[in-house]
């Protein structure tokens, strides 16, 4: 595995679910002092997206927040401020 280091620095702190193929892995710290509630992947596990496909859409509704405040900065004008 290529990205072993990376999967197992990830399971220090979160229980993560590896896919492969059509196999799926479950990795967790397991030496931990108190107990946790183990995830299970869900029928939604296949609406997962990956974390580049997140960060493309995070970056699609900042850049629309952006616009609508600066539309909104726009009407404003010094004639028009609160006094």
């Amino acid at each position: 595995m290529n990205n072993e280091e990376k999967y197992f620095d990830l399971a220090i702190n979160e229980e993560i679910f590896i896919k492969r193929g059509d196999m799926m892995f479950f990795v967790s710290r397991i030496n931990d002092d108190k107990p946790k509630k183990r995830l299970k992947p869900d029928d939604d596990l296949h609406k997962a997206i990956t974390m580049d496909e997140f960060k493309i859409r995070a970056r699609e509704v900042v850049k629309a927040a952006y616009k609508r405040y600066i539309n909104e900065r726009s009407y404003i004008t010094e004639s028009s401020g609160v006094s």
